[in-house]
């Protein structure tokens, strides 16, 4: 009778906690190599595709975000964190974050906002079928994008036909594209050493100018992003007018970019959050290519290298800095 009387007071107390188990909201991880700030308009475009979808941060989802503050040593012990709370899926930004995830996990879901070549750097196995943990989007330029790029680097500067490339160690692209889209345009490529650490930016600079380069096509790198305010002095103190693929740089100073609207792949990297939570699964969601690009231009960095912009190519811009 004694235990007949004990088992409803258990009962009483092990449903509640069996309902708040049942109940748990999903953890989104959000793992990202720079520091937090009030204005992160990557972060609120990513909550608005979020929202659009229903998942609203505290009350159908919980964001757990971890942030590296630009040191690549420390991605890893943050993945492992994210892992160990445990989480539903991880959303990634570029290659560097995207590796130390998948080092962390080959089971939580991973999707990847702007993954370089993911193929190639061994991330997913096919576009249309990613066949592993990992999917996304590519912020990836083709020889179409390189030559666009290239095009509009003359347009600013007439007189540059010798061009310089700033590239970090291990990163990814497409080399023959790039000197496919230099020799129609008959430019002359003038790689400079790649970066392994920030001190290397500068001597990159420095071999560049050596080298006779009058402009330079920044490939980039999570190093060297994490030091774009340091990439844009270098440029003016040497006086090399340059194009990135990140407006990012262009807000530190550089001259002018071509590239995917980082914003509208944030945002659409919510769909796949959504689709994932809804019991897709990773390995048979295609990865998607870039489809919008934006321009921005530095008028004040054009002023300082004296340079008189044409009207049809600010008029191409989505951005411009005065």
């Amino acid at each position: 009778m004694r235990r007949r009387r004990l088992l409803p007071a258990i009962a009483a107390v092990l449903w509640p906690l069996h309902g708040l188990r049942a109940q748990r909201r999903p953890r989104v991880g959000m793992l990202n190599l720079g520091a937090p700030s009030p204005d992160n308009a990557l972060m609120r475009a990513f909550a608005e595709g979020l929202r659009e979808r229903g998942l609203v941060d505290g009350q159908s989802v919980s964001l757990e975000i971890r942030w590296a503050g630009g040191r690549v040593d420390a991605l890893p012990a943050l993945a492992a964190e994210l892992v160990a709370l445990p989480v539903d899926m991880i959303v990634t930004g570029n290659n560097v974050v995207t590796l130390a995830a998948k080092a962390a996990t080959p089971t939580i879901p991973i999707v990847m906002v702007v993954g370089v070549d993911p193929v190639r750097n061994g991330l997913i196995d096919s576009y249309a079928r990613p066949g592993r943990n990992i999917t996304g989007l590519t912020n990836e330029p083709g020889q179409q994008v390189f030559g666009k790029m290239l095009q509009m680097l003359i347009e600013a500067v007439p007189r540059a036909e010798r061009i310089g490339v700033l590239a970090q160690d291990g990163v990814g692209y497409d080399r023959a594209a790039l000197a496919e889209g230099a020799a129609r345009l008959n430019l002359r490529l003038l790689p400079a050493p790649e970066v392994l650490q920030p001190s290397d930016i500068e001597t990159a600079f420095e071999a560049m100018r050596r080298d006779g380069a009058q402009a330079y096509f920044g490939i980039g790198g999570t190093i060297i992003y994490v030091a774009r305010e340091q990439v844009a002095a270098l440029a003016l103190r040497h006086r090399l007018p340059g194009m990135h693929f990140s407006a990012d740089y262009v807000r530190a100073g550089a001259l002018m970019s071509y590239g995917t609207d980082q914003q509208a792949q944030y945002r659409r990297a919510a769909w796949y959050v959504a689709r994932i939570l809804g019991g897709a699964k990773p390995a048979e969601l295609p990865v998607e290519q870039p489809t919008r690009f934006e321009t921005a231009i530095n008028l004040r960095t054009a002023s300082l290298l004296e340079l008189k912009l044409p009207q049809r190519l600010l008029l191409q811009a989505t951005e411009v800095i005065e």
